[in-house]
C-alpha cells in the first residue's frame, strides 16, 4: 500500500458509514466513507475517488464542498443560528466586546479576567503603524476607493515587520494575528483621513477598540474629541457581528492563499480584496444605493410592487440571505442597535425613514414573510453607517477590520495543522482538444472565419 493511500485510509478510519457509488458506464461501485462533524450534515469523503473511479465531481461555487476542517464557526441556515466555538453570536452579541471574541476565536476559549487583561493590553500596544508607512499613503490618490488602499497597506505590512512572517513559528504565527487585529482599525481610519484629506489621528491607549476607531476617524486636530459611549457599543457590536461567518468568499480565499506558504499579512491582503467584491462585502453599500433610488416613502410602493413582480429582475437589498433561510441571527442584534443609535443621535434623514418603513412592511407583509426575506445584518448596519455620517465607501472598510480575526482565525487554524495541502481546485473542460500550430503568415484571417474585432488604444 502506497503511504499516500495509507494515510487517506488513517483518516477516514473512524468513519462508521459509507455512501456507495455506482458507475453505469463501467459497471462498479466504489464506496466512499462518510464523515461526521460534531454539528451539521454528514460529509462524503470524495479524496479517493480521482484515484479509483477516475472522475472528479463538478460544483461551481463549492456550495456542496467541505474544503476543510474546522472548529471555529458553525452555521445552521434552516434555523438561524450561528455560533463561534459553540457560543451563540446573540450571547456573545450581548455580554461581550470584540476583543472578548477575537480572543475565542483565536483560542478556542473565553478569556480569564487575567487572559483578557493581557490580551487587551497586547493589541493596545500593537495599535500605531511603523512611521514610514504613513508615506505609502501619499501614493494613491486622494479619490482613490478606501479600500483599494487597504489591500496595498496591508500587504505593505510584510515588508516591516519581518519578525512575524515565518509561518512555522507558532510564537511568529500569532505575533501575526495580534497585529493585524491592532493595526486593522489604524490602517482603516488612516484610509479614510487620507481620502477626506485630514491629518492622521494617532491611536490612543486609553480608549477601548472601538472608542480607537470612532476617534481615528472622526476626530480633529483643532478640537477635543469625546467618543459617545451609545456609538462605540453600536461600533463594537458591528465588529462583533461581522467577525467570522465560516468559509465564506474571502474567507476561503485567505485559506487558499494561505495553503500556497504565503505569509499572513499577503493572506489578510488577498482576503481584503476578496470582500471589497459587491457580492460579499459590498451589501450594506448596495442597501443605501438602493434607499438612494427609492428617495421618498411615497415611493416605497412602487419598489414593493416591481420587487414582487416575478418578471421584473429588480431585488431590494438587504433582504433575506444565501445562508440563512430563516431570520439572520445577526440582524436581531443589530436591529436593537440600530434603533439605538437613530435614538441617540436623533438624525432627521429622509433615507433612514425610507429603510424604517421598509423594514416595518418586511416584517409584516405577507409577502416578505411567507419567503423569509427578512431585513439582514448588512440592511441595519448599512443605516447605522450612515448614521455616523460615514461615506458609503468606508462600509466595506468597517467590514474588513471586523473581519480580520476571523481571516487570521482560520489561517491560525490551518497553519496549525501540520498538514495544510495546497489548494488546487479542478475544471471540468470545455475549450479546444489538440490542434496542430500553423505558421503566421498562413493562419486564415479573423475576418474570413466571421469574427469582427474592434481595436482598442493603449489603456
Amino acid at each position: 500500500m502506497s503511504e499516500k493511500k495509507a494515510n487517506v485510509e488513517a483518516e477516514t478510519a473512524s468513519a462508521q458509514h459509507y455512501f456507495t457509488l455506482h458507475d453505469n458506464v463501467n459497471g462498479k461501485s466504489y464506496d466512499l466513507p462518510v464523515l461526521e462533524g460534531s454539528e451539521g450534515p454528514r460529509v462524503i469523503d470524495i479524496r479517493t475517488l480521482y484515484r479509483d473511479a477516475g472522475v472528479f465531481t463538478f460544483d461551481p461555487g463549492f456550495t456542496s464542498t467541505a474544503s476543510c476542517e474546522s472548529g471555529i464557526t458553525y452555521i445552521d441556515g434552516e434555523n438561524g443560528i450561528l455560533r463561534h466555538r459553540g457560543y451563540s453570536i446573540e450571547d456573545l452579541a450581548e455580554n461581550s466586546d470584540y476583543l472578548d471574541v477575537c480572543y475565542l476565536l483565536l483560542h478556542g476559549e473565553l478569556p480569564s479576567p487575567e487572559e483578557k487583561g493581557d490580551f487587551d493590553q497586547t493589541i493596545t500596544s500593537h495599535t500605531m503603524l511603523h512611521e514610514q508607512l504613513n508615506y505609502l499613503y501619499r501614493g494613491f490618490r486622494r479619490d482613490a476607493h478606501p479600500m483599494a488602499v487597504m489591500v496595498g497597506v496591508v500587504g505593505a505590512l510584510s515588508a516591516f515587520y519581518h519578525d512575524s512572517t515565518d509561518i512555522s513559528d507558532p510564537r511568529q504565527r500569532m505575533t501575526a494575528a495580534h497585529r493585524l487585529i491592532a493595526k486593522m482599525p489604524t490602517i482603516g481610519a488612516y484610509s479614510y483621513k487620507y481620502c477626506m484629506g485630514q491629518p492622521f489621528v494617532y491611536p490612543s491607549n486609553s480608549l477601548s477598540y472601538s472608542e480607537n476607531l470612532l476617534k481615528m476617524m472622526f476626530a480633529v486636530p483643532t478640537e477635543e474629541y469625546e467618543v459617545n459611549p451609545v456609538l462605540a457599543r453600536a461600533m463594537d457590536r458591528i465588529l462583533i457581528l461581522h467577525a467570522d461567518h465560516e468559509q465564506n468568499a474571502s474567507t476561503s480565499t485567505v485559506r487558499l492563499a494561505g495553503s500556497s506558504g504565503a505569509n499572513p499579512f499577503a493572506c489578510i491582503a488577498a482576503g481584503i480584496a476578496s470582500l471589497w467584491g459587491p457580492a460579499h462585502g459590498g451589501a450594506n453599500e448596495a442597501v443605501l444605493k438602493m434607499l438612494e433610488e427609492i428617495g421618498s416613502k411615497d415611493q416605497i410602493p412602487n419598489y414593493i410592487k416591481r420587487a414582487k413582480d416575478v418578471k421584473d429582475d429588480y431585488r431590494l437589498m438587504g433582504f433575506g440571505h444565501r445562508v440563512y433561510k430563516n431570520y439572520d441571527p445577526r440582524a436581531k442584534v443589530m436591529r436593537k442597535t440600530c434603533h439605538d443609535v437613530l435614538g441617540e443621535l436623533g438624525i432627521n434623514d429622509p433615507l433612514l425613514e425610507v429603510a424604517m418603513e421598509l423594514e416595518r412592511i418586511a416584517v409584516e407583509d405577507d409577502y416578505f414573510v411567507e419567503r423569509k426575506l427578512y431585513p439582514n445584518v448588512d440592511f441595519y448596519s448599512g443605516i447605522i453607517l450612515k448614521a455616523l455620517r460615514l461615506p458609503t465607501n468606508m462600509f466595506t472598510v468597517i467590514f474588513a477590520i471586523a473581519r480580520t480575526v476571523g481571516w487570521i482565525a482560520h489561517w491560525k487554524e490551518m497553519m496549525s495543522e501540520g498538514s495544510t495541502k495546497i489548494g488546487r481546485p479542478r475544471q471540468l473542460y470545455v475549450g479546444e482538444t489538440e490542434r496542430k500550430f500553423t505558421a503566421v503568415d498562413v493562419r486564415e484571417s479573423k475576418q474570413s472565419r466571421g469574427w469582427s474585432w474592434l481595436w482598442g488604444g493603449n489603456g
